[in-house]
């Protein structure tokens, strides 16, 4: 946060400057201006590449910075209404619709105003991120014989093999060849899902569920249709139903730390519902997300249901990112049986393959022994976090309903009270200075109460986290005399 604020206010005074520069005069060198501003040679890096972003600014490697001359009039402005005829007439003949609606991933994507504590961030903050130690493998990794070559479609085979020690465990459920490297998480569902269920296809879904995967569902003209979880997780005799009643083929889900509600598939149910799919004929879909993510006091946990699945019935998709960093987008697929050369042919086509130097980087990184230190450290400070958070909201909001405690993730669901708007409480929220994520995106279908989902893992600390609640605090009175009022 603080590096941030600090780019943002270095690029204001330097913008503020500029007219006492000619057109294609340069600017102070890089050295002056950390000189005369105490910032690092990063801050000034940045600020720097801010004023060029905006046309300000022209860098020149080894010559240094220049204001910009002044741009060309711009062209007249087209007319693009066309287009809205266009594309609604492009779908006209699909069963189902196929909407792009992102706003629900967008959410815990975009990075909020600044001062503005991050309730709804879907990432470890940049002081839990293993940034060191990604640096190092990524360097590392450079230096290695053909980093920058061509890797094999199916991706390298020393990572494969990695992923499926991870997946299968050592008894070696799980084979090297029956893993697909991939770009993200979000990446490897939407090649799951592609693969699996036709255009118009219903596709069963745990509810609530991940905003980014109805997303996708939609996109591709799926149609998702919901079953709901309780605190043990999907509930087997409702899945039954669902499988009856729609015909359905796939069954996305997330046994482990479910998102949002943090539920984890008991033993008895797990069993079921690969016996349930199975007799079905339909896959499910495995989102393992964020099993790196486990907290401190979490005990052993269950297996990847791949990793109990002889007959191919489970399509397993896990990913590093969450455990690093946004843009560290390496995961996996894996499947065994015809299907994965169906989840093959579809990466191929929309990504070739992920490129090899990230591939080389994630070898480096899992392979080192600051992997499994950072894997202890953000373990105990997620359950810090996770304790903080949870003793603030009962002290602070007790009308606020909270459920479940998870032993894993990064968020807390929290059902409200009978008369306060999800809408009016994320507005006031934000006005009073904490960004939160509504529980509306997280349903396919109508649902049974409003919830918000709180994020501990992407703010700067625990004195963050209770700020950040007493401001949530102020955001309820509001939202409740609001209602109150009306």
């Amino acid at each position: 946060m603080h590096e941030r604020s600090s780019v943002g206010e270095l690029a204001e005074r330097l913008r503020r400057e500029l007219d006492r520069y000619p057109p294609g005069g340069k600017l102070p060198s890089s050295r002056a201006l950390v000189e005369r501003f105490r910032v690092s040679p990063v801050t000034v890096s940045r600020a720097l590449a801010h004023l060029a972003a905006e046309g300000l600014v022209v860098t020149r490697p080894g010559a240094g910075a220049f204001r910009a001359r002044p741009r060309e009039a711009a062209a007249p402005a087209g007319d693009t209404s066309w287009q809205e005829v266009a594309l609604s007439a492009d779908g006209a003949a699909d069963l189902v619709p196929r909407s792009v609606d992102a706003s629900g991933v967008l959410v815990s994507l975009a990075a909020p105003p600044p001062e503005v504590i991050e309730f709804n961030g879907g990432y470890l903050h940049p002081s839990l991120q293993p940034e060191r130690a990604m640096s190092a493998a990524l360097a590392r990794a450079g230096r290695r014989p053909g980093a920058w070559g061509r890797p094999p479609m199916e991706g390298l085979p020393e990572l494969r093999e990695w992923f499926a020690r991870s997946i299968g465990g050592p008894g070696g459920t799980v084979t090297a060849a029956e893993v697909l490297v991939t770009a993200g998480g979000q990446s490897a569902l939407t090649t799951a899902l592609r693969a699996l269920a036709p255009p118009g296809a219903p596709v069963l879904v745990e509810s609530p569920t991940y905003p980014g995967m109805l997303a996708i569902a939609r996109a591709a003209g799926l149609r998702p249709v919901p079953v709901p979880v309780d605190a043990d997780g999907l509930r087997p005799e409702l899945l039954a139903d669902a499988f009856r009643a729609t015909g359905a083929r796939v069954l996305v889900c997330q046994p482990l730390f479910q998102n949002p509600t943090g539920a984890v598939l008991v033993p008895e149910r797990r069993g079921e519902v690969l016996r349930i799919a199975r007799e079905a004929g339909a896959f499910v879909v495995e989102d393992d997300f964020v099993r790196r993510l486990v907290h401190e006091d979490a005990g052993p946990l269950p297996r990847p249901l791949a990793a109990d699945d002889p007959d191919g019935v489970v399509v397993h998709v896990c990913s590093l990112t969450k455990a690093t960093s946004p843009s560290f987008r390496v995961s996996a697929l894996a499947a065994r049986g015809p299907v994965l050369e169906r989840l093959r042919a579809i990466q191929v086509v929309d990504t070739f393959f992920v490129p090899r130097p990230l591939q080389e980087a994630a070898l480096e990184l899992v392979g080192s022994p600051a992997w499994p230190r950072h894997l202890r450290a953000i373990s105990a400070e997620l359950k810090a976090r996770r304790d903080a958070m949870t003793a603030a909201l009962r002290l602070r909001l007790p009308e606020l309903a909270l459920p479940h405690v998870p032993s894993g993730g990064y968020h807390l669901w929290l059902r409200l009270p009978e008369g306060m708007a999800e809408t009016a409480l994320t507005a006031a929220a934000l006005r009073a200075g904490v960004a939160i994520t509504p529980g509306r995106p997280y349903f396919s279908a109508e649902p049974p109460a409003a919830h918000v989902r709180l994020s501990f893992a992407a703010v700067a600390g625990t004195g963050e986290i209770a700020e950040g609640v007493r401001r949530l605090r102020e955001a309820c009175d509001e939202a409740l005399g609001g209602n109150r009022s009306t």
